[in-house]
């Protein structure tokens, strides 16, 4: 892996474009879904697989992007990645009608799901650990600023041009990257790397699938219903087979074992916990304020980026921080200001000045900036190199459920509320 100055900060150049479309697509998508109802004449659940289907086939491919890295080697999986997923993004920009625009999407997942984790495994072996909290500090900036991105830019697009607008303005991006790695990246594999385990692969992608498709459910329909309780159910059953059967496996296609790191297992669970409230806050905010304040898709994402603000002006700081404070004070410090910012968020309502909440919106930012890009520079201190491609594949398929779980959580809650004061959404 590729070690001189130059080399590694094109590692993470790369990463970061890769990152950034993966990410924005998750956002930008959601705005323009009521205008894709329309033009299709579809119904709200019947749209919703728009997302679904990218999200699925993500959680499907999550779990094999660490043996692919290490068996066919980081650089020719990441390209494969990044093609699929501009070549998604182009037929999505493409389609005619709603059927093959969500096969499309789904084959935009295959390249999202495995163009985060091993990208994450190419950084984490470019960099020492000693320059990790650094590189951190970079690499969390287009985690959080492109979900903020999205929503003013899909509005923008929606509005001023058509929805198909928001999937070709990938194209151009993955092109750059594609031609950025083929020329900068050095091949990195891990020698003797075992067969694909099989019976972990199934379970463990059929386990996130089932999962993520369950918590996606329950925001529109009851815990109790069939269509959410079998398959997830079904999908915790997995992947508790899944960790049985990793445990006794010679070859585990993610070794439970880098659980026994403290670090590493501590650093899931703050991730499950932050990162669903991120984005669970990303989700509710957009709904409030184009729904209820009658905000147009532009004007409420930029209500809402003074998050992503805050997290790119705390990164320099964390990045001096972390080697003389430590990971645990900048976390607890983070976490507990990300609670109080988010409880003050009860209190916007109807006639709350717009410059109000934005000014509410970048402590947000703050807290969940000192958690995130500490988080991820402490969770891989213990990971040998030999391990990060399975590290990162495991690290990120927490991200991912931890995600549906934000959309799922708050979406739940807000239909209870709604359902409680007889109330609606507005248009």
């Amino acid at each position: 892996m590729p070690t001189s100055p130059a080399n590694k900060w094109l590692v993470a150049a790369v990463y970061v474009l890769g990152l950034f479309i993966s990410l924005l697509d998750l956002t930008i998508t959601n705005v323009a879904l009521p205008v894709l109802a329309r033009d299709f004449g579809a119904s709200a659940p019947t749209i919703a697989w728009v997302a679904t289907s990218y999200l699925l086939t993500v959680a499907v491919c999550i779990p094999v992007s660490g043996w692919l890295g290490d068996r066919i080697g980081t650089k020719r999986t990441f390209l494969f990645a990044l093609s699929v997923f501009t070549i998604g993004s182009l037929l999505c920009g493409l389609a005619d009608s709603l059927g093959t625009l969500i096969a499309f999407r789904a084959l935009q997942g295959i390249g999202g799901g495995l163009l985060t984790p091993v990208g994450a495994a190419m950084v984490f072996r470019a960099f020492p650990l000693a320059e990790r909290a650094r590189v951190s500090a970079i690499l969390t900036i287009p985690t959080v600023v492109a979900p903020a991105l999205g929503p003013p830019l899909g509005g923008y697009l929606v509005r001023d041009w058509s929805w198909h607008w928001i999937f070709l303005v990938n194209v151009p991006i993955g092109l750059a990257g594609l031609v950025l790695a083929a020329r900068g990246l050095v091949e990195h594999r891990i020698p003797g790397t075992a067969r694909l385990d099989l019976p972990g692969f199934l379970l463990a992608s059929g386990g996130l699938a089932a999962t993520v498709y369950a918590l996606g459910e329950i925001g529109a329909r009851d815990i109790g219903d069939p269509l959410v309780l079998i398959p997830g159910l079904g999908g915790v059953a997995a992947l508790i087979a899944f960790v049985l059967v990793e445990r006794r496996g010679a070859a585990p296609l993610i070794d439970v074992g880098l659980y026994r790191d403290r670090l590493f297992a501590v650093g899931n669970l703050i991730l499950l916990l932050v990162n669903a409230g991120f984005f669970g806050i990303g989700f509710l905010m957009p709904q409030f304020l184009q729904s209820v304040r009658g905000l147009d898709p532009l004007a409420s994402g930029l209500a809402t980026f003074p998050t992503a603000l805050g997290i790119i002006l705390v990164a320099p700081l964390v990045g001096r921080l972390y080697p003389i404070v430590g990971p645990r004070r900048l976390i607890m410090a983070g976490a507990a200001l990300a609670g109080c910012a988010a409880f003050a968020l009860r209190g916007v309502g109807l006639t709350t000045d717009l410059w109000q909440v934005r000014l509410q919106m970048l402590p947000l930012g703050v807290g969940f900036g000192l958690v995130f890009i500490s988080l991820q520079s402490a969770s891989f201190a213990g990971i040998s190199a030999a391990l990060t491609g399975r590290a990162t594949a495991a690290y990120n398929a927490v991200r991912q459920v931890a995600t549906s779980c934000g959309f799922a959580l708050l979406g739940t809650v807000l239909a209870a509320r709604l359902t409680a004061y007889g109330g609606a959404l507005g248009d």
